[in-house]
């Protein structure tokens, strides 16, 4: 229960230093900023890396850095998704840390029942593990050969519900996501927004987290590993919005993570992989995706005549 109580002080500690004091004015984050954000949560989650090969040794500090590695990679693809959501409701870049940081806030409650679920799954039903571990092999198959889609947020459920149920004005209010008008409470469209960043991060929990019971089945090792990747979302968002779609061939680099985190967990009864191994197949598999990606960019489709 102790180290339980202690990651969620370090955790509520980091983001009230984050919201109350580094943040406390809302402002439009730079790509300096968001590099120097990135380097203290990648600092700061290795340094809870330490703390685990002290206290619990390497194998489990090797399975909390796999995890954490998986997931960062995977959270990338929210990033695709993030700068969709900003575009297509017109989020002014003043306001979208403060939609990311509420939007991990209701990450974190989210990810903790679907670990505390799967965990409880898998130690009552051995054979869930196949079912997790195709499920894996499915999903990176299906992220290897689909095409890129446009995301629609009025087609999403949640935020069909909040527009049936609950009045939203018709444009911003600052930065709030609630106001009082004509003696009315109403919603703001910034609200809404942050109903589709939660579906979104939802639907992306329900890949990475199979991943990662797939490194280890402990439920301490996957929600941190999880937890600290998804803290330095924010900054990774805004290191990278404006260079996302250099990374090309990084999808199909997810994919094969999936793929091989499935055959792991399907194989798991009758051959384990040692945690070494998988953490170096999983970098490998990055760090070439992101080389191929600046070795063959896309090529530009040069303007048509109507174009021109």
């Amino acid at each position: 229960m102790l180290p339980w109580i202690n990651f969620t002080a370090i955790v509520f500690i980091m983001l009230a230093l984050d919201l109350g004091v580094f943040n406390r004015e809302a402002h439009e984050v730079s790509v300096k900023e968001a590099l120097g954000w990135s380097a203290v949560w990648v600092a700061v989650s290795l340094l809870f890396n330490l703390g685990v090969w002290y206290w619990n040794g390497p194998e489990v500090a090797l399975q909390f850095l796999t995890g954490y590695l998986i997931e960062k990679a995977l959270s990338v693809d929210n990033i695709f998704v993030f700068v969709l959501l900003f575009s297509y409701f017109k989020v002014k870049a003043i306001y979208q840390h403060k939609v990311l940081f509420w939007g991990i806030i209701g990450a974190f409650i989210m990810r903790a029942v679907l670990i505390a679920t799967g965990s409880a799954l898998i130690r009552h039903f051995d054979w869930i593990f196949y079912v997790f571990g195709a499920f894996l092999v499915i999903t990176g198959i299906k992220m290897a050969f689909s095409k890129e889609e446009h995301v629609d947020p009025e087609k999403n459920i949640m935020v069909r519900l909040a527009r049936r149920f609950i009045p939203v004005t018709p444009e911003y209010r600052e930065g709030k996501f609630f106001v009082i008008e004509h003696g009315k409470r109403y919603a703001t469209p910034l609200f809404i927004v942050i109903l589709a960043v939660e579906a979104t991060d939802l639907v992306f929990a329900l890949d990475s987290i199979p991943a990662i019971f797939a490194i280890t089945p402990d439920p301490f090792i996957v929600y941190t590993s999880n937890v600290f990747a998804i803290l330095g979302l924010r900054a990774l968002y805004f290191a990278l919005a404006g260079v996302i779609t250099m990374f090309h061939y990084l999808k199909f680099g997810l994919s094969m993570i999936l793929v091989f985190v499935g055959v792991k967990m399907i194989l798991a009864h009758h051959f384990k992989i040692p945690i070494g191994i998988a953490l170096g197949v999983v970098a490998a598999i990055l760090v070439l995706s992101v080389i191929a990606s600046l070795l063959w960019p896309v090529k530009e489709t040069p303007p048509t005549h109507m174009e021109r």
